[in-house]
């Protein structure tokens, strides 16, 4: 009996000593909810060039540029020589205001009021960050900006909505060049 304890005893040990195996998942992912985002975000950004190469073709009288960073842009009023552009850290002091690509305003030049801005250090959306640094002082451009390059699919939880291209027109009255020690 005693024997036999011992033996159940020790098949018991055996058992309870086995290495763990690893679990085998429920359900395999197979990425597809990423490749339809994917999808999703490559025609909204077909859409939307091809809405802003309309507003270029139906213009011809006007030259559009199109930046490295994904937006076009045209000079209103060009400064040909003299003063740089902005670089990090520069005051830039600016006007501003947004439309639509159907040129309905969204917010007018009065309601942003001039703003002053530390160049790359002080919040923007990121084509209006990167236009301002195409711009010299005394120059209006106007911007074509596609949604990534503008609010995006977050939009400014005020008048602007999810994935809404911009237009902007920008003034730039003073760049003031940033101290150096």
């Amino acid at each position: 009996m005693k024997k036999l304890i011992h033996l159940i005893f020790f098949a018991m040990l055996l058992v309870a000593c086995k290495t763990p195996e690893a679990r085998r998942p429920v359900s395999v992912k197979t990425g597809s909810f990423i490749d339809k985002s994917v999808e999703r975000n490559r025609e909204l950004n077909q859409k939307e060039e091809d809405i802003i190469q309309e507003i270029i073709n139906n213009n011809p009288n006007t030259t559009y540029l199109a930046s490295e960073n994904g937006f076009w842009y045209h000079y209103n009023t060009k400064i040909e020589e003299g003063t740089n552009m902005p670089k990090f850290g520069d005051a830039v002091n600016f006007n501003y205001d947004i439309k639509d690509l159907n040129g309905k305003v969204i917010y007018t030049s009065e309601e942003l009021k001039t703003k002053d801005y530390a160049v790359d250090q002080e919040e923007l959306f990121s084509g209006l960050r990167e236009g301002i640094k195409l711009m010299k002082a005394g120059e209006t451009v106007t911007f074509l900006f596609p949604s990534q390059q503008a609010y995006g699919y977050y939009g400014d939880t005020n008048r602007i909505g999810t994935n809404i291209p911009l237009m902007c027109k920008v003034t730039i009255n003073t760049i003031t060049k940033k101290e150096t020690n």
